[in-house]
């Protein structure tokens, strides 16, 4: 147990960038709402790279337990960005939508897994906040806890289509 402690404090170091603790997290859980229960979320994400801040301010999240170990999502965003010396832009374009399924329950030596794929709809024409074709992600996430002590993340493939993307792998880990 100490040992599995120390590694997963020492990854948890070695990943770190600054960031301010506080939900929604890019990473995520394999744990579904239960079933028959519903979350809902009214939050915001910020970014901001070279002079230009971006994100949602508003978003809005619905997730439900459809049946056990799997749950049904719903996201909608209301988009921003700012460019120096220009007009901020505020807007809706994506809709993200997905189903996490655990596939794999936890015990004491083993840590449950679940899958989260979701795809981004374009909903609106918006040159501004999206290019008019889904983007697709597919994670596989894994969780353990001890007593007080939980540790979760996993990795991801996004599918970018459009002039100028990329697809991209995308992994992320937390400590709590």
């Amino acid at each position: 147990m100490r040992k599995l402690l120390i590694i997963s404090s020492l990854l948890a170091l070695l990943c770190a960038q600054k960031s301010y603790a506080r939900p929604p997290f890019n990473t995520d859980d394999p744990e579904p709402v239960e079933y028959k229960h519903w979350e809902y979320y009214v939050s915001t994400v910020n970014n901001y790279q070279q002079g230009v801040w971006s994100g949602t301010s508003p978003h809005f999240e619905v997730n439900y337990g459809l049946v056990p170990d799997l749950q049904v999502h719903l996201l909608i965003p209301v988009n921003y960005t700012t460019v120096p010396h220009q007009k901020a832009s505020f807007g809706y374009a994506d809709t993200e939508v997905g189903v996490k399924y655990r596939f794999l329950q936890e015990t004491d030596s083993r840590p449950q897994v679940g899958i989260f794929p979701i795809i981004e709809v374009p909903t609106v024409r918006s040159d501004i906040f999206s290019n008019g074709k889904p983007k697709i992600f597919i994670p596989v996430w894994a969780q353990k806890s001890w007593d007080k002590f939980t540790t979760y993340g996993g990795v991801g493939y996004w599918i970018n289509p459009g002039a100028g993307n990329r697809n991209y792998f995308f992994s992320g880990w937390e400590t709590q």
